[in-house]
C-alpha cells in the first residue's frame, strides 16, 4: 500500500511538472524565435504573456464574452501588441548596435509593466475558471482536473504546428534563411521586415496562449505576473539551446521537472523554488554554454 501511495504521489507531481514545464517551453519558444532571427533577447516577451492573461480576464469577466471568443480576442490583442513592439521599438534599430536594441527591449518591458499598473491598476484580479475544466476526476489514486491534461496537450500541439510552419512553408524557409544571413535574404527579394513581423506575431500569440493557460492554472492576474515566468522561460531557452525550438520546449520541461520534483522530494526547500531556475542557468552556462540542443560555436580568429 505504501508503494502504491508513493507511486500515486509521484505521478501527481509528474503531471504537475509536465504542465508547468510545457508552459515555460511555450513562452521560451518566443524568446528563441526572435533570438534565432535577430540575435535579440526580447525582454518584453514576458509582458506580452501578461497582456494575454489580462485580455482574457477583461473579455470574459468585464465584457462577459464566452470563453472561446474571449481566448481568441486575447490572442489577437496580444499579437497586435507584439507587432507594435517590433514596429515601434525594434525596427528603427535594425542596423544599430545590438546594445541599443537590448536597451530598447528593457525599456519597452518597463514601459508595458508600468503602463499596465496605470491602466489596469496594481491590484490582483481573480480569473473565473470554466467549471468544465476544473471538474476533478481520478485515475487510480491520482486526482486530476481536465485543465492539467489540456495545458500540455495544447502546448505540444502548438509547438508541433510551429515546427511544421518553419520546415514546410515558404514563410518558414524565409525565417530560416534570415537566421543565417539577413542581408543575402534581402537581396533575394524576401521582405525581411514582413518575415520578422510574422516571427513576432507568432511568438506573441504563443505567449498569449501561455498567459491564458497560466491565468487558468493560477487564477489571478496582476501587472508584474510576467516577470518571473519570463525570466524562467528565458532560462529554459538558454538551457535547451537558444535558437532551437525543440530545445526551448525541452528546456521548459526540464525546468518544470527541476522545480516540481525538488519541492516534492525536499519540501523544506519550497522557499527556494525560484532559485533553482537560476542555479540551473549558472550550471548550463558553465558546463555547456550553447545549451542542450544549441549549435556548436565556431572559433573565430
Amino acid at each position: 500500500m505504501g508503494i502504491k501511495m508513493s507511486f500515486d504521489m509521484f505521478m501527481q507531481h509528474f503531471i504537475n511538472a509536465v504542465g508547468l514545464g510545457s508552459l515555460y517551453g511555450l513562452i521560451a519558444i518566443g524568446y528563441t524565435m526572435v533570438y534565432g532571427i535577430l540575435r535579440l533577447i526580447n525582454f518584453a516577451h514576458g509582458d506580452i504573456f501578461m497582456l494575454g492573461a489580462y485580455f482574457v480576464f477583461f473579455a470574459t469577466v468585464s465584457y462577459k464574452l464566452p470563453w472561446a471568443f474571449g481566448v481568441l480576442a486575447a490572442i489577437a490583442g496580444a499579437t497586435l501588441c507584439g507587432l507594435l513592439v517590433d514596429r515601434i521599438a525594434y525596427r528603427p534599430l535594425r542596423n544599430a548596435p545590438r546594445i541599443s536594441a537590448l536597451i530598447s527591449a528593457i525599456g519597452v518591458s518597463f514601459f508595458i509593466e508600468n503602463l499596465s499598473v496605470v491602466v489596469f491598476s496594481g491590484m490582483p484580479r481573480p480569473v473565473v475558471q470554466p467549471p468544465l475544466l476544473m471538474k476533478a476526476f481520478s485515475i487510480g489514486g491520482v486526482r486530476l482536473v481536465p485543465l492539467a491534461l489540456l495545458v500540455p496537450a495544447i502546448s505540444f500541439a502548438l509547438a508541433a504546428g510551429l515546427l511544421w510552419l518553419i520546415y514546410r512553408t515558404r514563410s518558414g524557409l524565409a525565417m530560416r534563411s534570415i537566421s543565417h544571413d539577413i542581408e543575402t535574404t534581402r537581396l533575394m527579394g524576401v521582405s525581411v521586415d514582413r518575415i520578422i513581423a510574422l516571427t513576432f506575431a507568432l511568438g506573441s500569440a504563443l505567449a498569449a496562449v501561455a498567459g491564458i493557460m497560466w491565468a487558468l492554472r493560477y487564477p489571478r492576474v496582476e501587472p508584474f505576473m510576467g516577470i518571473i515566468p519570463g525570466f524562467k522561460a528565458f532560462i529554459a531557452a538558454v538551457f535547451g539551446g537558444i535558437g532551437s525550438i525543440p530545445g526551448a520546449m525541452l528546456g521548459g520541461l526540464s525546468l518544470g521537472f527541476v522545480e516540481i520534483m525538488s519541492i516534492a522530494f525536499f519540501p523544506k526547500l519550497s522557499g527556494y523554488r525560484d532559485a533553482f531556475a537560476f542555479i540551473l542557468l549558472i550550471l548550463i552556462l558553465l558546463v555547456k554554454p550553447t545549451g542542450l540542443m544549441g549549435e556548436k560555436l565556431e572559433d573565430k580568429i
